[in-house]
């Protein structure tokens, strides 16, 4: 549970960052285009780069002249496998007056491609984190309306089951299972508790379990975990 916390806030804190730092990102490339200056420059040659993943991929280096005629060369910040152009291809640039050496190949790629990963990592990354936040939050509000409003049964206890569907650091919580027949419809109602870091077999002496329900709505409930002992 204290990784769950852990993951909660660093995801958000990293997406929040991270979103931050794509809108920087996205508004220099905007203050750039304002004042930059289109021009015709030729691929000389690719530049290779290797990765720690032992893949490699190219990057164009572009030769073009200014307003002035004086000749500059620049390496694209971004690279690919295989390489997006060819050597002696032209291409359009665009380049700042006053810092020509740092100009860009015209494609949406280079000039907005970095911005637009960091913000769609970005906000994966909030995306997660917050809806662990809008989940804790949704199981407190359940929890308290089901403690103001709703009703404590009896529950045939069934098993305990692990979940396999979650894990943390390669660690599946408990869940206890259990069912209950509504009286009124006669219909059979099966309740899981929420996860259990621990076995809590051995602690269960008795074939009911109490769990809160919304009697309009039995699938809002609550299994009632306040026998077990807590973890230190």
């Amino acid at each position: 549970m204290k990784a769950l916390k852990i993951i909660k806030y660093v995801f958000t804190i990293i997406g929040a960052l991270m979103l931050i730092g794509s809108f920087f990102i996205l508004k220099n490339t905007n203050d750039f285009l304002k004042i930059s200056i289109s021009s015709q420059g030729t691929v000389i040659d690719m530049s290779r780069s290797n990765s720690s993943d032992n893949s490699t991929t190219f990057a164009p280096v572009v030769e073009f002249v200014d307003k002035k005629g004086h000749t500059y060369e620049f390496r694209s910040s971004t690279s690919s496998n295989p390489p997006s152009y060819s050597i002696g291809e032209q291409v359009e640039i665009l380049y700042n007056p006053k810092v020509p050496n740092k100009a860009k190949i015209k494609g949406f790629f280079s000039l907005w491609g970095g911005g637009t990963i960091v913000g769609g990592l970005g906000f994966v990354f909030f995306a997660i984190g917050a809806g662990l936040f809008l989940f804790d939050r949704k199981k407190k509000n359940l929890l308290k309306n089901l403690k103001l409003n709703g009703t404590r049964i009896d529950a045939d206890f069934i098993s305990v089951n692990i979940n396999y569907s979650f894990s943390v650091n390669g660690r599946n919580p408990y869940q206890i299972i259990t069912q209950w027949q509504n009286p009124s419809t006669s219909k059979l109602h099966v309740f899981k508790s929420d996860n259990i870091w621990f076995d809590p077999t051995d602690y269960i002496t008795t074939d009911k379990i109490k769990v809160l329900i919304d009697k309009r709505n039995p699938k809002k409930h609550v299994v009632d975990l306040s026998f077990l002992p807590e973890v230190a």
